[in-house]
């Protein structure tokens, strides 16, 4: 990486000093696997608006939004003062609590899928919940999951997350690789894995285990294979596909929740028997939701015989409530409008920059969410993701890095509510420069993308 990595070294000393002891009581240095990148991350010591400010005194415009869950940016002034005059009362109990109710009405009253709801701490949570209810609703083990989907960490959707190519077997029909070790073998047997964006290989699956498949989940638009939006008519037919064979429909709604009031559910139009959420609906506190169908989440109503146990120390708890009902105050359809029309923008935006500096790249995005790739074959499932040079793409994070931009390390970007169209002009001039000074890279790693 050469003068990129000396520059980044230069300027963050302080964050490798914390790294270096961080390691020495954390497991590299973290707590947080996807908050890594080598040589080590930048420690961030605090956050206003849509800027953030490292150990260092550096400052980011932060397009990573702590992975798209800081929709309303860093330290909003409804959330402090909602958060603020609730703690004041206490921050968590063994009851329930009005709060809970009034976040509760607002998700029933936007998302077109939910009739009830329950809420726990995390996605993760939210999808091993949403699946146990799948399975307990229909009496069927087996779980239709897409390539490349990414679910939260429980062993059920520890699968097939980013295997390797080989692993894999054929494209159209793939093998269910475990995700991780520590997960028993047998949950291979209970995953039935499917590419992305075809309906066959889903007919195929349902024909394949009759009777047996309980759920398919799925990312309306999948947020680690870089927001590729979805095929004209392929919810629409998963949608039909699952009914057609008594399964039910999840999606996970925990990044695409702000595509619109209702979710990518009602910006695409289908409806999902149960949603998990997360993100956003807790104003950038600890949070996960899983809701849905009232005849499926009433399998969780602790009044009837033989129901399905649901716990969690923190669940629902009084930050969180007033947080993520601040934000959905906030975040209504004119905001997402603007947010989305944001998002268009930068899209055409880095388009331009790249053809401007002579590279052939791919710019994917669906409203505030968008990705940026090192090819120049269209990216539209996990295979064509798999296919992009991982060097180039870490190679324009320290570049962006260096020039005070702040993305996911693989290329993806989010927008909030605090940045306006000067922040898109500065994420798009960044590139463009990364860009220029990035051709002799770029030329001995992937020449074709070169004009």
């Amino acid at each position: 990486m050469g003068d990129a990595l000396q520059t980044y070294l230069a300027r963050t000393g302080a964050s490798r000093r914390l790294h270096e002891r961080a390691r020495r009581v954390m497991p590299g240095g973290d707590t947080r696997t996807s908050a890594y990148w080598a040589p080590y991350p930048v420690f961030i010591e605090r956050g206003d608006g849509c800027r953030i400010w490292d150990a260092d005194g550096n400052a980011y415009v932060d397009f990573v939004n702590n992975y798209t869950s800081l929709i309303l940016g860093h330290a909003h002034p409804a959330v402090l003062e909602a958060v603020t005059r609730e703690l004041r009362h206490g921050t968590a109990y063994a009851a329930p609590l009005g709060a809970q109710v009034a976040l509760a009405e607002m998700l029933v009253d936007r998302v077109p899928s939910l009739e009830s709801v329950r809420f726990c701490n995390s996605g993760t949570e939210a999808t091993l919940f949403a699946i146990r209810a799948a399975r307990a609703f229909t009496g069927r083990e087996k779980v239709i999951k897409i390539e490349g989907g990414f679910h939260g960490t429980h062993d059920t959707v520890e699968v097939s997350v980013s295997p390797s190519l080989e692993a894999a077997g054929p494209a159209d029909d793939p093998r269910p690789v475990l995700a991780s070790d520590g997960v028993p073998g047998r949950v291979r047997d209970e995953v039935v894995v499917v590419p992305y964006g075809g309906l066959e290989p889903v007919e195929r699956a349902f024909q394949r285990y009759p009777g047996q498949i309980a759920a398919l989940v799925i990312e309306p638009v999948p947020g680690v294979m870089g927001y590729i939006p979805p095929p004209p008519g392929y919810l629409a037919g998963v949608r039909d596909a699952v009914r057609r064979h008594g399964a039910l429909l999840i999606f996970d709604e925990i990044q695409t929740l702000r595509l619109s009031r209702g979710g990518a559910q009602e910006l695409f139009g289908v409806v999902p028997d149960l949603t998990t959420m997360g993100k956003i609906i807790g104003g950038g506190f600890p949070v996960g939701a899983f809701g849905g169908r009232r005849d499926i989440m009433d399998l969780f109503d602790p009044s009837r015989p033989g129901s399905l146990h649901h716990s969690g120390t923190f669940n629902g708890n009084r930050a969180t409530m007033a947080a993520g009902a601040a934000a959905l105050r906030v975040l209504d359809e004119a905001q997402i409008a603007r947010l989305n029309a944001m998002g268009e923008r930068l899209r055409a935006g880095l388009r331009e920059a790249a053809r401007a500096a002579g590279v052939t790249v791919q710019v994917v995005g669906v409203g505030s969410l968008s990705s940026f790739f090192f090819t120049d074959h269209p990216v539209t499932d996990y295979r064509s993701r798999a296919a992009v040079p991982g060097s180039l793409q870490s190679l324009l994070h320290l570049h962006l890095l260096n020039r005070g931009v702040y993305v996911i390390s693989r290329g993806s970007l989010s927008l909030c509510v605090p940045m306006g169209d000067a922040e898109i002009e500065e994420c798009i001039a960044a590139v463009g420069d990364a860009l220029g000074e990035m051709r002799p890279d770029i030329e001995r790693a992937a020449p074709q993308l070169l004009a």
